[in-house]
């Protein structure tokens, strides 16, 4: 049931959470956020029997899932373990994933005949749009009896002596159980901030350091001018960070460089750190350039790199070996120095797009704080922290919507 503005009188029914009590309005549980975790914690509440209501500032529901995956929404991933998450502590997203699995959540999408594919590593896609999720979400939500309020300005939040008393520019709850699912600071321009790490704050919960993941790096100036010929070119690659290894695409955009394999491995990554971008194997490579010197003498070393890849990074990469010339005339050096670039080559980035472009935040609501099974602080009871806002973070590829599914679902049964 979704409402534009807070209700102003009723008494409690079936399908009315809400009940007018010295004009404050009262309910078993109050939601804030209406993204992936926030609707799926209000489903699985009111399913229960729960009054529930779901509290969101923008004007519509799941904006995040609407631009996700390119508008066709990577809902999760049959390959989802504990290992595709980043957290202080590793083993804390193991609970919630065992109680709802990325299984339980395509069952879903299925009863609702929503039509899906897979693509590469296990990502799971809507065939059509990312609004299918989205009317999934709200159609589950009107039959559990779920009160929507869209376009919410919170005040304030306080404890009260049976719960908690949330003011809002239209209106004031008083409940039994608060939901913080109003996700972390990436993409501003969509209204994301640092208002669930506030009230975690002002509750005496800690809070781990929150920073851009899944994000594009940045080049300094230098780079820059040297990569310009580069912009839009993508090419498959290994890259590491410290010890963590990604093999996917990449793509060099007019900032930096971008695609997902940097998208991975940017939230592993720290300002000031080397990436190493492996092109392909030392000996391999090697191997060919020798048999093309062998075979093709005449032929320019450019041009025979550009049988592998595209004509302007074959260019850039031998610049980048400071080689150039014939095949034939190639000493052993210049033959170490490009497959040594093309086996290791190390970037410095300037940095990274950061939260305007991240796709997800890392770090958030310490998960120390936070009782495994169900989500709820274990200083303040009644006060729960799903979704982004807590520190958890998948990688690429569906695992970020699954955590809020599995968190959303994990807090549903407790409430």
């Amino acid at each position: 049931m979704i409402l534009p503005q807070i209700a102003i009188s009723g008494k409690r029914g079936p399908d009315d959470p809400l009940q007018l009590e010295n004009n404050v309005n009262a309910t078993d549980v109050l939601i804030i956020g209406a993204g992936a975790a926030g609707m799926m914690c209000a489903i699985e509440a009111g399913k229960r029997g729960r009054g529930v209501v779901l509290l969101e500032h923008a004007k519509k529901p799941g904006e995040k899932i609407r631009i996700s995956g390119g508008g066709r929404c990577n809902f999760t991933n049959s390959n989802c373990t504990a290992e595709n998450f980043i957290s202080a502590n590793p083993h804390f997203v193991k609970s919630a994933l065992a109680q709802y699995s990325s299984a339980d959540f395509l069952a879903l999408v299925e009863r609702h005949n929503i039509k899906w594919h897979e693509k590469t590593l296990g990502q799971l896609f809507c065939d059509n749009r990312s609004s299918d999720i989205i009317n999934m979400l709200t159609s589950e939500m009107e039959q559990a009896g779920v009160q929507l309020h869209l376009n919410v300005k919170i005040n304030s939040i306080s404890k009260s002596d049976d719960g908690f008393t949330v003011d809002t520019q239209s209106g004031t709850y008083n409940c039994k159980s608060l939901v913080v699912a109003c996700g972390g600071k990436s993409i501003p321009k969509m209204g994301a901030s640092a208002f669930g790490y506030s009230i975690g704050e002002q509750f005496g919960i800690n809070i781990i350091e929150a920073r851009p993941a899944l994000v594009p790096f940045t080049f300094d100036s230098r780079w820059l001018e040297n990569s310009r010929p580069l912009s839009g070119i993508a090419f498959e690659c290994e890259v590491k960070a410290g010890k963590k290894v990604f093999r996917e695409a990449a793509l060099f955009t007019h900032r930096g460089l971008s695609g997902p394999a940097m998208l991975q491995i940017s939230s592993y990554w720290r300002e000031g750190e080397i990436l190493e971008v492996k092109f392909q194997d030392r000996r391999q490579l090697k191997s060919q350039l020798i048999d093309a010197i062998k075979k093709s003498g005449k032929k320019e070393i450019h041009t025979w790199l550009a049988t592998i890849y595209p004509l302007a990074l074959a260019k850039f990469l031998c610049k980048q070996a400071n080689v150039s010339g014939r095949l034939g005339d190639m000493s052993n050096l210049a033959i170490d120095e490009l497959t040594h670039i093309l086996h290791c080559w190390k970037i410095k980035p300037a940095g990274t797009e950061g939260y305007r472009t991240a796709e997800v935040t890392l770090g958030g609501i310490d998960t120390n704080e936070l009782n495994s099974k169900t989500m709820e602080t274990r200083k303040i009871p009644g006060l729960y922290f799903i979704g982004e806002v807590v520190d958890v973070t998948g990688w690429l590829g569906g695992y970020n919507f699954q955590w809020a599914w599995s968190s959303g679902w994990a807090a549903g049964q407790a409430l």
